[in-house]
C-alpha cells in the first residue's frame, strides 16, 4: 500500500499531470490492495495510463492474497513446494490447522491438496479473468468505443470483477448497461466466482475430475464436496436469493432505481444488485437513491461478504452459518454442533462469535467518528462504513472528495482491518489454544 500511494502521488499518475494528494492516494491504494472499490475520486476521468496501471496492479494483487501471492514466489524461486511452504499456505487458507494437533483430515483442507490450491489459484484467476474480458470488450466495442480502449477496459473490468473490486473505468459506469442482458450477467458471474474462495473453487474442480475418471471407470473413488464447500454454496445462494426477493420488493416502485427499467428486466437488476452486496461493488442504479430499508438489506448482506479465503470481505458466509446451526442446535438440545453429517468442535464456534464481535466493534467505531467529524445522516454514514469493512465498494454517497480528511484516515483504516483483520484476529485466537491440566467450577450466568 506505500508503494501504491508513492506512485499514485507521481504527476505522471494524473490525468492533469499534477501530484495527487497524499490522502486521496492512500485511500484508493488501500481501496485497491484490499479490493475496496471505495474511491474519492473520479477512477475514469482523473488517472493517465500509468495511475490507471498501478490502480490494476494493485487489486490483482490484492484480489490474489498477499500471503499466496508469495508462497508462488517462493515455490517458482525454489521449483518444489515443501512441507513447511505447504503448512504456511495451507494456515492462510485455514488458520484453526495452525493449533488443531488432531485429525488433520478433518480440516477445510489438506496439506496435500496445498500444490493442487496453488494450480488452482494460477489457472483460475487467469483463465476466468480471460473469458469474462473476451465476453466484455465486444459488448464494449459495440457500444462505440474504439477497439484499444474497448480492449483495456474491458481487461480492468474482468479484473475488477473477478476480485470483488469494483473500480469502473467506464465514465458513465454501469448505470448505461443495465437493459444489457449479457454485461449485467457476465460481471455478476465474475464477481460470484470470485467470492466462492479458492478452496471451494478447487474443490469443485476436483468433484468434476473425480466424477469424470468415475464414469471412465478409471477410479472407486466417490465424487464429494467437503463441509465448507458445501456451507459455502449453500449459505451463498440462500442470502444472493433472499437478498434478491427483498430488494425486488422494496424498490419495485421506486422510480428512482427498479421502477424506472421494464418489469422484465426489474428482477435481473435484484438479483445483480443482492450479487454486489457479497463484496462486488458493482451498481447499475444509484444505491444512494434506494429507501432506507433496502439501504439496511444491504447493509446485512455487505456484512456478512462472502466465501473464506476468497476475494470477497465480511465476515464470510461460513461464519454465519455456524452461528446459526449453533442456534439451532441449542434450540433443539442437542449437544453436539452437526452438519452434513459431520460434526463442527465448539472451538470453531467460539471463532465465529469472536469474529463477529470484532467486525461488529469495527464497524461501530467508524461510524460513531465519522458521524462526528462529517454530521452526516447515521443511515449514510453507516453504510459506507459497512462498505469499507466488507471490502465492497458500494457508496450511499458519503465518500467523495469533498470528505473531510479525518474521515478518509478512519475509511481506509476500517477497509485494512476488514480485509486483514479477521484473517489475523482468527490466526491469532487460534495460535493461542492450549490445553488446561486444572479447569474452575462450573456456574452459569443467567442469559437472554
Amino acid at each position: 500500500m506505500l508503494i501504491t500511494t508513492t506512485l499514485l502521488m507521481l504527476p505522471i499518475a494524473s490525468a492533469a499531470g499534477t501530484a495527487t494528494p497524499l490522502p486521496d492516494a492512500l485511500f484508493t491504494a488501500v481501496s485497491a490492495i484490499c479490493v475496496v472499490g471505495l474511491t474519492t475520486l473520479d477512477m475514469a476521468t482523473h488517472w493517465s495510463w500509468f495511475g490507471n496501471l498501478v490502480v490494476f496492479l494493485g487489486f490483482q494483487i490484492g484480489g490474489i492474497g498477499v500471503m499466496t501471492l508469495a508462497t508462488l514466489l517462493a515455490v517458482i524461486a525454489s521449483k518444489r513446494l515443501g512441507l513447511a511452504a505447504r503448512k504456511m499456505i495451507a494456515s492462510d487458507v485455514d488458520p484453526s490447522r495452525m493449533s488443531d494437533r488432531q485429525e488433520l483430515e478433518g480440516h477445510g483442507m489438506k496439506l496435500g491438496d496445498v500444490k493442487g490450491l496453488l494450480r488452482t489459484v494460477i489457472i483460475s484467476v487467469f483463465a476466468i479473468e480471460a473469458v469474462l474480458a473476451a465476453i466484455i470488450i465486444p459488448r464494449l466495442w459495440a457500444t462505440g468505443l474504439d477497439p484499444m480502449t474497448s480492449l483495456w477496459q474491458g481487461g480492468y473490468l474482468a479484473v475488477s470483477a473477478f476480485t470483488n473490486t469494483g473500480f469502473v473505468p467506464l465514465i458513465d459506469g454501469l448505470e448505461s448497461y443495465r437493459d444489457d442482458p449479457i454485461m449485467v450477467l457476465t460481471v455478476g458471474v465474475g464477481v460470484f466466482l470470485g467470492s466462492l474462495g479458492f478452496p471451494v473453487i478447487y474443490a469443485l474442480i476436483r468433484a468434476a475430475r473425480i466424477a469424470r475418471l468415475k464414469r471412465q471407470k478409471k477410479t472407486l473413488q466417490h465424487p464429494r464436496l467437503g463441509m465448507h464447500a458445501k456451507l459455502t454454496l449453500s449459505t451463498t445462494t440462500i442470502l444472493l436469493v433472499a437478498g434478491a426477493i427483498l430488494l425486488g420488493a422494496l424498490e419495485w416502485g421506486n422510480d428512482k432505481t427498479l421502477g424506472a427499467q421494464a418489469g422484465v428486466l426489474r428482477p435481473m437488476t435484484a438479483l445483480f444488485t443482492s450479487m454486489m452486496a457479497r463484496s462486488g461493488g458493482f451498481s447499475t442504479v444509484n444505491v444512494a437513491d434506494m429507501d432506507g430499508s433496502s439501504l439496511l438489506v444491504l447493509d446485512m448482506l455487505m456484512f456478512v461478504g462472502g466465501g473464506s479465503a476468497s476475494t470477497a470481505g465480511g465476515i464470510k458466509v461460513t461464519t454465519l452459518a455456524i452461528l446459526f446451526l449453533a442456534a439451532f442446535a441449542e434450540a433443539r438440545g442437542r449437544q453436539d454442533l452437526e452438519a452434513y453429517e459431520r460434526r463442527i468442535p465448539s472451538s470453531t464456534v467460539r471463532l465465529a462469535v469472536s469474529v463477529v464481535l470484532w467486525g461488529a466493534s469495527i464497524v461501530a467505531v467508524a461510524t460513531v467518528v465519522i458521524v462526528r467529524i462529517t454530521g452526516e445522516p447515521l443511515d449514510k454514514v453507516l453504510f459506507d462504513v459497512i462498505s469499507a469493512f466488507a471490502t465492497c465498494g458500494l457508496s450511499a454517497g458519503l465518500t467523495g472528495n469533498e470528505l473531510p480528511t479525518e474521515a478518509k484516515t478512519v475509511l481506509a483504516a476500517t477497509m485494512l482491518l476488514g480485509r486483514v483483520g479477521t484473517v489475523t484476529l482468527a490466526t491469532a485466537l487460534s495460535g493461542t489454544h492450549r490445553q488446561t491440566v486444572i479447569r474452575r467450577a462450573e456456574e452459569r450466568p443467567i442469559v437472554g
